[in-house]
């Protein structure tokens, strides 16, 4: 696949493993009831939206929710799916890297959009911070449509690659 591959298949690897723990232990929390979620989460979480003015978090207006509820019923499942699919070189894996990538881009432009559109303190700050999830979703993307798939998995790395030729 290369060495671009490579970066790309890393890069990916992260984004899947934090977007498989996220969303369930700070982000449902803009959806649930406080006495749910363990304190030290709670804490966390009150932290980050107020040190850094979170006014989506905060304010919790109606399309910042329906995207959470996207994003724990559909991006944080595809996350997680990709983040097996990667590891294991699975066949499916670019398709639905390439769904991830369209969800994350398409939720994250509009919270982003919303912000830079807003007149809101630390509005321009909020969508330094979020931007990158936009290329996040666009690198997800391209790998999707462009990178050929890995035919060694990406856990055994470039030895197992050497091996399958001989």
């Amino acid at each position: 696949m290369g060495f671009i591959g490579t970066v790309v298949d890393a890069i990916l690897l992260v984004t899947f493993l934090s977007l498989s723990l996220v969303p369930p232990l700070l982000d449902a929390q803009a959806l649930l009831p406080e006495s749910v979620v363990p304190d030290a989460l709670v804490r966390l979480y009150k932290w980050y939206t107020i040190e850094h003015q979170d006014y989506l978090l905060l304010e919790q207006p109606a399309f910042f929710m329906a995207l959470m509820k996207l994003e724990l019923v559909f991006t944080w499942p595809l996350a997680m799916i990709n983040l097996y699919g990667l590891l294991t070189s699975k066949p499916w894996f670019k398709s639905t890297c390439l769904i991830f990538g369209s969800a994350l881009l398409t939720s994250t432009t509009a919270m982003v959009g919303d912000m830079l559109g807003s007149q809101k303190p630390m509005a321009d700050k909020l969508a330094m911070m979020y931007s990158p999830f936009i290329a996040l979703g666009f690198l997800a993307v391209l790998r999707g449509l462009v990178l050929p798939s890995a035919k060694a998995s990406f856990a055994n790395g470039p030895a197992s690659a050497l091996k399958k030729r001989a």
